[in-house]
């Protein structure tokens, strides 16, 4: 049985030639009402997928942008001065919010929002960072030719790097601190 709007409507309209002369609680028209409501569901579910993973693919292609075409693996110290810069990247556009706000002013949105992502990744850095295993050879070439979609990164292999050097084999996608 047909269940996105364009199948229905398609078959509804094989069957009886016009959509629109359809009875107000005619079968047709419930099927037609259930498949646009199952599609803006779908469309609603996938979006919210979609949020949930753009910040994984901002950082994967912050260190798509970081290493250089011909890199080579790195060691885990480079890998922990790239996630480093990484968590502090916002720390400049901070500083001059802060130096823009007059004396005895709230923080602007905009300063709260990074200053809540800095400490948010900060405190996964002392946890274990989750990335990609840069120090492989054959994932640092495959996140050279990545093309930016969330289903490339399936793969690669990842990491959970801690502040202290500690390194971890990780899942993907990433699940609470696999």
């Amino acid at each position: 049985m047909p269940k996105s709007l364009s199948k229905v409507q398609k078959h509804i309209s094989k069957k009886r030639g016009k959509v629109e002369a359809l009875h107000e609680n005619s079968r047709d028209a419930k099927l037609l009402r259930r498949a646009g409501t199952r599609d803006d569901r779908v469309a609603r579910v996938s979006a919210n997928m979609a949020r949930g993973r753009q910040s994984y693919v901002d950082r994967i292609s912050y260190f798509q942008e970081s290493i250089s075409e011909e890199a080579t693996a790195l060691s885990d110290s480079d890998m922990a001065d790239l996630v480093a810069r990484y968590v502090n990247r916002s720390v400049p556009e901070v500083e001059q919010l802060q130096s823009e706000r007059r004396k005895g002013r709230p923080p602007s949105k905009r300063e709260e929002a990074l200053l809540q992502r800095t400490e948010t990744e900060n405190k996964e850095f002392t946890t274990g960072f989750w990335m990609p295993d840069l120090s492989d050879q054959g994932v640092v070439t495959a996140l050279t030719k990545w093309n930016g979609n969330w289903s490339g990164l399936s793969t690669m292999k990842f990491i959970r790097l801690t502040k202290g050097g500690g390194k971890q084999t990780s899942t993907f996608p990433p699940k609470g601190l696999s």
